[in-house]
């Protein structure tokens, strides 16, 4: 086997090209053909399924632990929760992993298992097991953790699923996985991209802005029940954390082997989010984001799924952004003056340890 010099960057755990390469050059050849899975490590998709039973882990290690709008608690519940439901389960059982820097303020702790609690009684779901670790004064940061989850299908991924084969013909994936999208599915974002990282980013660099940018960071997984139950026709859904809206449905276009048309009038974001952006030369479709779904839907859906998340606290920011076309391959974007640019899958998420 030749050996090379090569190591890790920070670029490998942020989204976009360079992780996915590592993910799939360095793990997935590893583990891609050990157990016996209905969504393998081999789709790349945010969770595993086993039978009816749908597994995810999901590590923390946000820098700096608190930052405004959350903790380091608030994104390991929600992230792992948002992943389990993204495939069209309820997550019903956690646990959780941390390890902790000697030196480390036991007041701090309880701030973070506080949040915790919260997120958990918020997405209905309880930690029932976990293991504790301590290392030595430096090693670490403070606290890094991981989350772990279980979850299960419900009578509204089954009656979504019916809606689905009404107006897609031959559909036969029983999860909503990256790569379910056909031509003429409209996409559809919850709400406003871009707050989760410039909120880290202010934290990380002590930058203020003219106003306070807080991360988006909360479970989502009742409102995705809520709308596979009460309107369907959902194939597919995805949170844009690493890598942002971008990297998102580049793994939307790369597994469906269909191109997405995007509408930039139609993405919501904030004013204050697209000033911060352009001071610091950043694309909010890059961005990290921990409170929000890209869904992909039947047409005929769309508008009555668009409605009933304009109906929620959750949702009320969201829009149809695009459809899914068969034109091209990969993404694009027509811009506000009519022309249109590609939207590269990212490197990687330009703001570093965001999740």
């Amino acid at each position: 086997m030749k050996r090379t010099n090569e190591r890790v960057t920070m670029m490998h755990g942020a989204g976009g090209t360079v992780m996915h390469d590592l993910i799939k050059n360095h793990i997935v050849k590893y583990f891609k053909s050990i157990g016996n899975a209905e969504v393998p490590l081999l789709a790349m998709d945010d969770a595993a399924a086993i039978g009816d039973i749908v597994l995810k882990s999901d590590s923390h290690a946000v820098k700096p632990i608190f930052f405004p709008g959350g903790n380091i608690g608030h994104i390991a519940i929600s992230g792992t929760v948002n992943d389990i439901a993204a495939l069209g389960a309820e997550p019903y059982a956690l646990a959780c992993g941390v390890i902790l820097e000697e030196g480390f303020e036991l007041s701090d702790f309880d701030k973070i298992l506080e949040s915790m609690q919260k997120m958990c009684v918020k997405a209905n779901v309880g930690i029932v097991t976990g293991d504790t670790k301590v290392i030595e004064k430096g090693s670490l940061g403070g606290c890094v953790m991981n989350v772990s989850g279980i979850g299960r299908r419900t009578e509204a991924t089954e009656n979504n699923l019916k809606v689905v084969r009404k107006f897609q013909e031959n559909f036969k994936p029983r999860w909503l996985l990256d790569s379910n999208l056909k031509e003429g599915n409209k996409i559809i974002l919850s709400g406003t991209v871009g707050e989760h990282g410039v909120a880290i980013l202010s934290a990380q660099q002590g930058i203020k802005f003219g106003s306070k940018i807080e991360s988006d960071v909360k479970p989502l997984n009742l409102l995705i029940q809520k709308a596979l139950g009460e309107v369907g026709g959902i194939v597919t859904i995805k949170d844009p954390t690493r890598g942002g809206l971008a990297d998102c449905l580049n793994e939307f276009s790369e597994k469906s082997k269909v191109g997405v048309l995007i509408q930039e009038e139609k993405i919501p974001i904030r004013e204050d989010v697209k000033a911060a952006c352009e001071m610091l030369g950043l694309d909010p479709l890059e961005i990290g984001n921990e409170g929000k779904i890209v869904i992909g839907v039947v047409k005929k859906k769309a508008d009555q799924l668009l409605d009933l998340l304009k109906h929620t606290e959750e949702g009320k920011n969201a829009a149809i952004i695009g459809e899914v076309t068969e034109e091209f391959k990969g993404v694009a974007m027509k811009t506000i003056i009519g022309g249109k640019r590609i939207i590269a899958r990212p490197v990687g998420d330009p703001v570093p340890r965001i999740c």
